[in-house]
């Protein structure tokens, strides 16, 4: 392992006071940088936030911090990547955390992100043995460095131990004049309906996308084209040994709705998607709205994803909602459910916390402009409809991440003004 970086006059850990409509948090960052785009991961006491900071000239680095108290405190950040400033993050494709077991010890921290690469970008690993109180030199992911772009990449940890990562990949288009910068659409979230002369599924199938072990002991493969690019995807495993995986497809008329398959031999196959929910989004553009995933100790796949509906209000606009379905099969899914929104919600997430409650959390953008990140909770019965209860947990806040602990969740997201941000921590038990 290399030596970790001290960076105590450059780091923020404060506490910070609960307001009438947020919960109480803490601050992890480092000082003089805009940190955003963050993830979390969860083992026992064992808390790892994830996110980038990128200075006021431009270059971006991945930093982790640890808690060892379920999220009441952090140590310390400390930089992942070896090369400096070579990250390329975004809301929807933060550095990835997954711990990996170990007996008797604490599980080791591997870290997944996207760096800029000549002529395109690359999917990066590093790891730590100790704890998160330094990290190995990076390495590319099995399959995660060929040419053209990729990324929006999600982690789990198989039966085995193994880490797995699913990511997009355009490397088809490499060379191409087509193959361009990556792509952030989000503006496009809720323009309406596109031109469906125009289908954008043909195209789409140059877009892959890629499951593969970390450690290289199987072959990345592709699951399918088709695949709607710069929309984070997701993974899970199940106690069985299965593997999930989620994303937004592109069906034929440029409709974008959510797409899923599942592996029961460990990964060397995988089913032929299904598609979760005939939602029907039109649209000639990436919205960047991935769907989130989690598997409980019974094998039910539990889903939340945003789509575009129409407005309640006769003669306005369509607009984003955001809906919960679940699976106990893999084959099929329920009906989907609306989870109670206001605004406009983005960027869901979700876990299964020791209760076996479903706990999605969100950014929505209210009626005065701004967007604040919620949670929602409903007791998880399998089948049939859940009632989810809303908590506010911080205005100004965008891009919340989410992980089970012992005694509820603890959620991270990006808070403040864009030059200035942070990443805000708060447990909710």
């Amino acid at each position: 392992m290399r030596a970790t970086r001290r960076l105590s006059a450059a780091v923020i850990v404060v506490a910070a006071a609960m307001t009438a409509s947020s919960a109480h948090s803490i601050e992890v960052g480092i000082q003089g940088r805009a940190n955003a785009n963050s993830s979390i991961a969860a083992a026992g006491q064992l808390v790892a936030v994830g996110w980038g900071a990128t200075a006021k000239d431009g270059p971006t680095d991945v930093f982790v911090a640890v808690s060892r108290n379920a999220g009441g405190s952090f140590s310390a950040p400390v930089r992942v990547n070896d090369a400096a400033g070579a990250a390329s993050l975004s809301g929807e494709q933060p550095p990835r955390i997954a711990l990996v077991p170990r007996s008797g010890r604490d599980p080791s921290i591997v870290v997944v992100w996207t760096s800029k690469a000549a002529g395109g970008t690359r999917l990066l690993q590093a790891r730590s043995d100790d704890g998160g109180r330094s990290f190995g030199r990076a390495s590319p992911v099995p399959g995660g460095d060929g040419a053209g772009n990729r990324g929006w990449q999600s982690t789990a940890i198989d039966r085995d131990g193994h880490v797995v990562a699913a990511w997009l990949d355009h490397r088809e288009l490499a060379g191409s004049a087509r193959q361009g910068p990556p792509m952030h659409h989000e503006g496009q979230q809720h323009t309406g309906h596109a031109d469906p002369a125009a289908d954008g599924s043909a195209r789409a199938q140059l877009s892959k996308l890629y499951v593969g072990r970390l450690d290289g002991s199987d072959t990345p493969r592709v699951l399918t084209g088709g695949v709607c690019y710069c929309c984070k995807t997701a993974v899970a495993s199940g106690s069985d040994g299965s593997l999930f995986a989620a994303w937004r497809h592109v069906y034929p008329g440029n409709v974008r709705d959510i797409a899923f398959t599942v592996s029961r031999d460990g990964g060397r196959t995988f089913a032929a998607p299904v598609r979760v929910s005939e939602d029907r989004w039109v649209l000639d553009g990436c919205p960047e709205n991935g769907p989130a995933m989690a598997a409980d100790a019974a094998n039910r796949l539990h889903l939340v994803w945003p789509t575009l509906v129409d407005s309640p209000a006769p003669g306005r606009e369509p607009t984003l909602a955001l809906f919960y379905a679940v699976s106990s099969d893999g084959r099929r899914f329920t009906a989907r459910e609306p989870i109670p929104t206001e605004g406009l919600p983005r960027h869901p997430q979700i876990a299964i916390d020791a209760r076996r409650s479903v706990v999605a959390a969100w950014d929505e953008q209210v009626k005065e402009g701004t967007r604040q990140v919620v949670i929602g909770r409903a007791l998880a019965k399998g089948q049939g409809t859940l009632r989810f209860t809303r908590q506010v947990l911080g205005a100004g806040a965008v891009y919340p991440a989410i992980a089970a602990v012992a005694d509820g969740v603890v959620v991270a997201w990006t808070s403040g003004p864009q030059e200035g941000s942070v990443i805000r921590v708060t447990r909710v038990p």
